[in-house]
């Protein structure tokens, strides 16, 4: 059988005449392409109440955590910096529930831009809120070329997962304003841009099967078979 992967989507609030002004629930269709490409079944989770978490996670294989808003700062102990942009309360505390979940049934996670740092957050890491407060920032990580195309580099640790599947060295695309600023301790990083910037990490312990990464793999996966690769891949682990 098909791994069902859990996506876990988002609200679109704002007015959008295409939609008559009403609310959407969505996911972006490169999670969906490169979750099918992989052979595996996506299944995209509303917003919803944290208690029917336990539900959701039992009816998959893995879990995939989307991009989106900004984390709440109170995630992390922290106040709302002056450059904090949109949150959504709602979403965090549903994938915190999702996320708890995931890790204590130990399914796979592949986390992507905001879910690498929601995922962080929920572990007792922390974040920049805006990368203005990281004091080595000297890297574009907002790009404004198109998002098929990478923007800038990465280095890989040669002993992680992520190696084995990318190389020690690959280009990725950029979107971007906040970003880790303490690892949770449950997890090692794995990747860096050249500012040092974590730009991915995976789980210490081995019982966890995580990949959570900070570019979008999603809106490369059409074009660069490394970045469909992360797809295969995290199918390949949510098939055992």
């Amino acid at each position: 059988m098909k791994p069902i992967i859990g996506i876990a989507g988002n609200l679109l609030t704002k007015h959008a005449e295409v939609f008559h002004d009403n609310l959407v629930t969505y996911t972006p269709q490169g999670f969906v392409d490169g979750v099918q490409q992989a052979n595996g079944l996506p299944l995209v989770f509303p917003i919803g109440n944290p208690a029917d978490a336990k539900a959701y996670i039992d009816q998959i294989d893995g879990l995939l955590l989307a991009g989106g808003q900004d984390v709440a700062p109170s995630f992390y102990g922290a106040e709302p910096s002056l450059k904090l942009q949109e949150t959504e309360p709602r979403r965090d505390f549903f994938e915190k529930a999702l996320i708890e979940e995931a890790l204590k049934q130990k399914k796979p996670i592949f986390a992507v831009c905001r879910g690498i740092q929601i995922l962080n957050s929920v572990q007792g890491g922390t974040l920049y809120q805006d990368l203005s407060e990281y004091p080595q920032w000297s890297v574009q990580h907002l790009q404004p070329s198109i998002p098929t195309v990478g923007s800038h580099s990465v280095s890989i640790d040669s002993k992680s997962h992520l190696a084995s599947l990318l190389g020690t060295s690959v280009l990725v695309n950029s979107y971007h304003h906040q970003a880790i600023k303490e690892l949770a301790t449950d997890f090692v990083a794995t990747a860096w841009s050249t500012d040092g910037l974590v730009e991915a990490y995976e789980a210490k312990d081995p019982a966890q099967s995580i990949v959570a990464v900070q570019w979008h793999p999603e809106l490369m996966q059409a074009t660069d078979e490394k970045m469909q690769g992360l797809f295969n891949d995290f199918i390949e682990r949510a098939s055992h």
